[in-house]
């Protein structure tokens, strides 16, 4: 029995010191790459174990091991983690905290755009999201952007805000980490739980679905509107000089200077070339090498504007950090971009595919660069071109479009039932001008009914803007409605009656019985109402006219036809132009019959019922107070509102010559201003006001006019589809 024991106790004791050995030596959780690389190290060849380059972590599990020595509350950071969704109860606002101090004039522009969006908000309880008033941009104690962007004792600033909660719903840009010589990513304060907004970004710092990497831009950058893309020719094969170029600065030691060091093995003075320069820094000459006479004297040769603009591909090599100002000046340029900068989180790759518009090169490889460029079949060129300009103008080319993006991934990500596709971001015209809010089926736009096989519905609905409140049979409204009736695609008039008295009862519109009038009176308050998104309008296209147009039934049938294939545009009848009044320095309104044309009244045009939403839920109300206030103008916004969407000119359709000179005569009453020069002045006035607001001309210019096939042909009428229309 002793013995029993005996052994029962040893086998006790086993056990324990068996478990305690296998807890202390159980593997670690997330399962260590290092150790998992030294167990299979006796499986490589010898000559495999002297460089260690290619035997790093996957940029995700860097990730994950770095959150273990650097903090689980900031880099495990997600949406879901770090960000608490009940503030968004109010929508997507966001707050600024107001001004305390000095600030850069890259983050005043900043903070100048997000104040004038449809996003924020001055109360902090209704915000979802928040933006420090104090300047985080530049954190180089070297000072890039100028002695007075360095902000010290950030660290203590933030414990003051009521509303920091440990950054948790703040959103921190940075354009500069870290300075000389290592340039690190310390930001020198803890950001918390904050979203980093930030340039340069590595992929082993970046947090997916949280921070969101933005561009490296100069300071000179405008802040609205922006330089338009160069790219102005579409040619295949493309006819530019130069396959690849580059010109910067070329670093003698330190972080950033093998890539730029080596870029004279590919320079051949021909078609590929790149220049380096030694001269920059205090010290430069200390540093200098044997090739920095021939490099500096090379660089000299060339001017970079030209040389770029005539460039197929750029090369966009890293500089001391892994960003540079060289891939917007690609972008603007229409220059392919080729990438040298390894672990780069590219700007907004969240939502932009880069592949449809950049090269990706590998800094171990250079010598590879021109046989890969070289390689690129002329038609995919051109395609990498194009997809460079739509980026570059949609959401580069200015300090609000890099700003506004920034707020639509955040938004996206909040608001995931109604988040926009990588199609739409990445589709012209872009995210900017596709709201989910109006429909999250994109055959509901206007912009994509050719890539998808689709085409707008068969009828359009009639909207009538009456002022005139003295309505008899012979009155002009009357005549126009008859007309509409004629017309097989006509599918609801609309009136919206802008008068004290009550308008004709039903029976008095001469309509078919068939179809639906629509009568409203206590709607209308201003005449921006002709542009409200009503519900009643359920077809794609709207017939936007005022009482006293003019337009036969064949006209209408014509300019209907015409606008099914264009969707996207105005097309009408009255046109107008615009033009730069140099003695005046100011933006000029036109009437006289010209060889082009930018604008089309919308008197008598056709266009697609989501430009209504988008002229009353995202224009600026500024805009929106320039026409209340005159009364006038509204027609010019909505040419500006559907040309700085489409980036096109509008299109004419055949007019009769004598609807100017009836206009100008008998059908015009003595109380019109439309032929006064004071109504001239006022719009010219409102097209000023406009360009302020969208930061720059959008309208597009265009000489084309569109006839009916025969139209005024020496040839049998009868053969004519459009038989009446020569004769008005």
């Amino acid at each position: 029995m002793q013995a029993r024991k005996r052994y029962l106790l040893v086998s006790i004791c086993g056990i324990i010191v068996l478990l305690l050995y296998l807890t202390s030596h159980r593997p670690n959780q997330d399962g260590d790459f290092h150790t998992l690389l030294s167990v299979s190290r006796g499986f490589l060849d010898h000559d495999d174990l002297k460089d260690e380059s290619d035997l790093q972590p996957a940029p995700r599990h860097r990730r994950e091991t770095e959150t273990r020595f650097k903090g689980a509350n900031r880099t495990q950071c997600r949406m879901e983690t770090c960000f608490n969704y009940t503030k968004c109860v109010h929508g997507f606002k966001v707050h600024i905290y107001p001004s305390q101090e000095k600030i850069s004039t890259s983050y005043s522009k900043i903070l100048s755009v997000i104040r004038d969006s449809k996003y924020y908000t001055s109360d902090p309880a209704k915000a979802c999201v928040f933006i420090l008033s104090i300047d985080t941009l530049d954190r180089d104690a070297l000072n890039t952007l100028g002695v007075e962007s360095y902000v010290k004792f950030i660290q203590m600033q933030l414990r003051m805000l009521p509303l920091w909660n440990n950054g948790q719903n703040h959103i921190l840009f940075n354009l500069y980490s870290g300075t000389w010589p290592d340039y690190t990513e310390d930001l020198g304060f803890d950001p918390g739980q904050a979203i980093l907004a930030k340039a340069s970004i590595p992929d082993s710092s970046f947090r997916p679905n949280f921070d969101i990497s933005l561009p490296l831009f100069h300071k000179e950058l405008a802040a609205k509107g922006g330089e338009k893309g160069s790219l102005s020719a579409n040619t295949i094969p493309p006819g530019r000089k130069y396959m690849l170029v580059f010109k910067g600065k070329r670093y003698l030691a330190g972080i950033g200077s093998d890539t730029r060091n080596s870029l004279y093995h590919i320079h051949n003075s021909k078609d590929i070339i790149l220049l380096t320069t030694c001269k920059h820094g205090k010290g430069w000459k200390a540093l200098s090498d044997e090739r920095c006479p021939v490099d500096n004297a090379n660089y000299d040769m060339y001017d970079y504007k030209p040389m770029l603009y005539n460039a197929t591909f750029c090369l966009v090599p890293r500089g001391r950090r892994l960003g540079s100002y060289r891939f917007l000046e690609a972008l603007q340029a229409g220059c392919i971009p080729v990438l040298l900068s390894n672990g780069w989180e590219l700007p907004f790759s969240e939502v932009i595919d880069w592949s449809r518009a950049a090269i990706w090169g590998d800094e171990r490889l250079l010598l590879q660069i021109p046989t890969i460029v070289r390689s690129i079949p002329n038609v995919d060129i051109l395609a990498l071109q194009q997809q460079a300009q739509f980026l570059w103008e949609t959401y580069f080319s200015s300090v609000e479009k890099i700003a506004l993006t920034t707020l639509e991934i955040i938004k996206d990500r909040i608001t995931h039932h109604m988040s926009r596709s990588s199609f739409v971001w990445n589709t012209p015209p872009g995210a900017f001008s596709v709201l989910p809010e109006f429909s999250q089926d994109v055959s509901s736009f206007p912009f994509f009914y050719g890539s998808l096989g689709l085409a707008p519905s068969e009828q359009f609905t009639a909207v009538i803007y009456v002022t005139n409140c003295v309505v008899i049979s012979s009155s002009p409204v009357y005549k126009l409605v008859r007309n509409l009736g004629k017309s097989q695609f006509l599918g609801k008039i609309l009136i919206l009656w802008n008068c004290d008295t009550p308008p004709p009862p039903r029976s008095r519109w001469p309509v078919p019985a068939q179809v639906p009038i629509i009568l409203k009176q206590e709607e209308v308050k201003t005449i921006s109402a002709r542009f409200y998104p009503w519900e009643d309008i359920s077809t794609d296209a709207v017939l936007s006219l005022d009482e006293d147009a003019m337009l036969s039934d064949e006209e209408i049938n014509l300019s209907y036809s015409v606008w099914r294939s264009f969707p996207d545009r105005i097309v009408g009848f009255p046109a107008r132009n615009h033009y730069w009044d140099e003695a005046h320095m100011r933006w000029g309104y036109t009437s006289k019959w010209t060889n082009d044309y930018s604008m089309i009244l919308t008197g008598a045009a056709f266009y697609h019922r989501y430009y209504n939403y988008l002229y009353t839920n995202t224009l600026n109300e500024a805009l929106h107070k320039v026409v209340d206030q005159s009364q006038n103008c509204e027609d010019l916004l909505m040419n500006f509102l559907v040309s700085h969407v489409t980036k096109l000119p509008p299109i004419k359709v055949t007019q009769r010559k004598q609807y100017k000179e009836s206009m100008s005569s008998n059908f015009v009453s003595k109380q019109s201003p439309w032929l006064q020069s004071a109504h001239f002045a006022q719009r010219q006035t409102c097209m000023n006001a406009f360009v302020e607001g969208f930061g720059y001309m959008p309208l597009v210019r265009s000489n084309l006019r569109l006839d009916p096939v025969l139209f005024k042909d020496p040839v049998s009428n009868l053969r004519k589809k459009y038989r009446k229309m020569e004769k008005l």
